[in-house]
């Protein structure tokens, strides 16, 4: 009896717990344009404007300077970016805002 109960309601159980991780897990969108502040002169080196689409944990950014370069979410709250910024960054709660560990923040137009 506990074999027939195992084979009929395991893959259910499963089921049910990898679609809540799934949803738990899922990465917040932050495809879009993002304007940099809190001031023009914050973000000279970095670029004033910047393109991000996303394909799940992964970035990729254009500035409008034209460098490329690419993020990789680490949580639903943080991201880490490579060359050329090489940044850490934390998430607004909406993400709609990313703060980085340079001080400048992104906000999404």
């Amino acid at each position: 009896m506990l074999k027939k109960f195992f084979f009929v309601f395991a893959p259910a159980i499963a089921a049910v717990a990898l679609f809540g991780y799934a949803e738990a897990a899922q990465a917040p969108n932050m495809a879009g344009t993002y304007r940099c502040g809190p001031d023009a002169k914050s973000c000279q080196w970095s670029g004033a404007t910047f393109t991000v689409t996303q394909n799940g944990n992964n970035l990729d950014i254009k500035n409008d300077k034209g460098e490329v370069g690419t993020a990789e979410l680490t949580s639903n709250i943080s991201l880490s970016a490579g060359p050329p910024w090489n940044m850490l960054g934390v998430i607004s709660a909406d993400a709609r805002m990313i703060e980085w560990s340079n001080g400048t923040q992104w906000r999404k137009q």
